[in-house]
């Protein structure tokens, strides 16, 4: 490339690069910066060394010797995250294998359908369940018009798992479809004529060839639902705190800007680290 086309590229990507720099660099190194700051009582930090929101983060509860309220806390997370994940597959496998066996037409129109609810803020479509879901909202209102008893859903751990699942779903469905749409069918023709059956055909040759989309849903699904805030408050009505809850704790009520920079620097290696399983795994299909 000659110096003028370096120079116009560059003028075309400085945009896009000042707005990383700007939202998500500068912000980020902040985080860890404040992270090994002291805390300054009222809010903000103490512009001092310091590793006690990392000994904090770490330190047993004397209550508890083998684990404290933060480790019970992120685990609780990476489990409801899993489960979520896990569902959204369950779900989400048959329903991107029926999209792409569809007419082009009807193709178009049922991705189209995956995608309607990204047209409404996610605030609000949590909300329309907790409506939902309510004591005298519509599921309960329709059981009792059937004569059944009323089911109390709303601020409990189901509720929070509905909101999780409907909410991840089509980041599951989409990886999943583009995945499966470019699988070459005569490889199960061949299999078939071999002899192997429905579940040594899927075991042996669909599953593995759509594992990158299955890969690329799971770090779609899981890793948002780990940091997951809206669902918990709303849903859960803050009786099942997740990561997120404790991040806006610790920031808001509880003024500890260090402790929650530094549960906020984990929540991001995690991050990071299921980022390079999905770039692994895209780079292992381009290989095939």
């Amino acid at each position: 490339m000659t110096k003028r086309q370096i120079g116009f590229l560059g003028i075309l990507l400085s945009p896009g690069a000042l707005w990383i720099l700007l939202f998500f660099l500068i912000p980020s190194l902040l985080i860890v910066v404040y992270s090994f700051l002291d805390r300054q009582t009222g809010g903000g930090v103490l512009w001092s060394f310091s590793t006690d929101a990392y000994v904090k983060l770490f330190t047993p509860n004397p209550n508890s010797p083998i684990i404290n309220d933060f480790v019970i806390i992120f685990l609780r997370s990476f489990w409801w995250a899993l489960l979520t994940t896990i569902i959204c597959l369950i779900l989400g496998y048959p329903l991107a294998f029926f999209i792409a066996q569809q007419s082009t037409a009807v193709k178009s129109m049922l991705i189209f359908l995956v995608m309607i609810p990204f047209w409404t803020n996610f605030l609000v479509r949590t909300y329309a369940w907790k409506f939902i879901l309510n004591n005298n909202g519509l599921l309960n209102t329709l059981l009792h018009g059937l004569g059944l008893p009323r089911i109390p859903i709303i601020n409990t751990p189901t509720a929070v798992l509905i909101g999780l699942v409907y909410g991840s779903l089509p980041f599951m469905v989409l990886p999943l479809y583009a995945s499966i749409e470019k699988f070459d069918y005569t490889l199960v023709e061949a299999a078939q004529d071999l002899g192997a059956n429905y579940f040594k055909v899927f075991s042996k040759i669909f599953l593995p060839l759509t594992m990158p989309g299955v890969v690329a849903g799971s770090v779609l699904v899981f890793i948002p639902v780990v940091g997951q805030y809206v669902v918990p408050t709303i849903l859960g009505g803050g009786k099942v705190a997740m990561l997120g809850n404790i991040l806006a704790q610790q920031f808001g009520s509880a003024m500890n800007w260090p402790f929650g920079s530094a549960i906020a620097v984990i929540f991001m290696i995690l991050l990071m680290f299921g980022i390079l399983i999905y770039f692994y795994f895209e780079r292992e299909e381009e290989t095939v």
